[in-house]
């Protein structure tokens, strides 16, 4: 069970901001009050709310989708990205690893077609079977046990002092709703980010190729979470590029940095910007090494990674 009192936390600087933040908000006579219905609070998921690598948890779901409807039709293999993904180009699946914007459109473009006239019950039965059986390469564990046992934490600390939380993420929004309110704790409608149009046809929703809306990542994020709540967001997590502008959009921004090679995975590639920023505006940056004492909802401390 998550608490609300940050114990897989370690006491240091960034604990602290978060605490001190937290607390001034809710403080009526403090210059950093923060309203209650100002109290929007929004994460990122993949390498913020859980891990990412060596690939996100939803990143084979879609390859093996795809590659599936290659095999149905042929003459896909010569359209992009399918080209890629058939030919296992590791340009292109690095470039998805790392968010590049460009990759992430195509793949999105890509996934909305594949899923094209599914029904929104077809389509979470899909997910849910996938997420059933998939376990991890390195910690042999399934999706819901790689969320990181401090950040459900904060979402109960924050929960407890007035604030609404959301996922807003690159990855799909439907993909994540199918395991939300068990694994975080979260109405589905709290979580929001890429998602495809939906057509009413025969007494129930069905799935269109075109996206609503842009692809979640960079601008796209503060824009997503501007049109669900009409407030842009006054605390924010992420952890990489494609979160800056949501980080930036709040008044507390807090930065996970990957550096423990140990307990999950450390790297720098596609959070230089983000680490930059972080630097130049001061905000809070949390180190998995050193400010969490337990970093995986289903491993403790003293476990070593397989």
């Amino acid at each position: 069970m998550h608490t609300s009192s940050l114990e897989s936390w370690n006491d240091g600087a960034a604990k602290r901001a978060i605490v001190a933040f937290v607390t001034s908000a809710a403080t009526e006579e403090s210059p950093g009050y923060v309203p209650p219905r100002d109290r929007v609070a929004v994460f990122d998921n993949d390498g913020t709310l859980w891990v990412e690598k060596p690939a996100p948890v939803q990143t084979a779901f879609v390859l093996e989708k795809l590659a599936a409807r290659m095999k149905a039709d042929p003459s896909l293999a010569d359209a992009w990205p399918y080209r890629a993904v058939a030919a296992r180009d590791e340009s292109f699946l690095h470039a998805l690893e790392v968010q590049d914007a460009d990759a992430v459109t195509s793949m999105v473009q890509a996934i909305g077609a594949a899923w094209e006239g599914t029904t929104l019950d077809a389509y979470e039965a899909e997910a849910a079977r996938y997420l059933a059986s998939w376990r991890h390469e390195r910690f042999g564990l399934p999706a819901t046990g790689l969320v990181y046992q401090p950040m459900l934490e904060l979402f109960d600390y924050l929960r407890a002092h007035g604030w609404r939380v959301f996922v807003c993420s690159g990855g799909g929004r439907d993909f994540m709703r199918v395991i939300c309110e068990d694994t975080w704790g979260l109405p589905r409608e709290n979580v929001i980010g890429s998602a495809p149009e939906f057509v009413w046809r025969d007494g129930e929703p069905v799935r269109r190729a075109a996206l609503h809306g842009p692809v979640a990542i960079g601008p796209g994020k503060p824009e997503y979470v501007l049109a669900r709540t009409g407030r842009l967001p006054r605390f924010a997590a992420g952890n990489d590029d494609v979160d800056v502008e949501l980080l930036a959009s709040a008044r507390f921004a807090l930065l996970v940095v990957h550096d423990d090679d140990v307990r999950e995975y450390a790297y720098t590639e596609g959070a230089e910007r983000a680490r930059a920023t972080a630097g130049r505006e001061g905000w809070t940056t949390v180190s998995v090494k050193n400010d969490w004492k337990t970093v995986l909802k289903e491993r403790s401390d003293g476990e070593e990674p397989e």
